[in-house]
């Protein structure tokens, strides 16, 4: 994978402030399969990876990442995140 690919990914990753997600897709659009993959392999603790959600608002990393989501105040619906609500505007 192109590091320039990677640091822009996690740069925007970075960037989604606590209390919002964004979608793989909003983080590497048009690739969103990449942005996971991303994730997968990054072992910095400093990067948020659990504001990184599916597009449907259902999580990857099922319980762990939701009670870091709600310790930030993100809302739920469900077992999904409300997008309407959660969902940090386009980048």
């Amino acid at each position: 994978m192109q590091p320039e690919r990677v640091a822009r990914i996690l740069a925007r990753v970075r960037s989604t402030p606590p209390g919002f997600v964004r979608t793989y897709g909003d983080v590497a659009p048009g690739a969103p399969r990449i942005a996971g993959a991303v994730l997968y392999e990054c072992e910095d603790p400093s990067v948020p990876w659990h504001r990184i959600v599916r597009a449907d608002g259902s999580l990857a990393k099922g319980r762990v990442q939701q009670r870091l989501l709600e310790a930030e105040g993100v809302p739920f619906r469900g077992g999904r995140v409300d997008m309407r609500v959660a969902r940090l505007p386009d980048l």
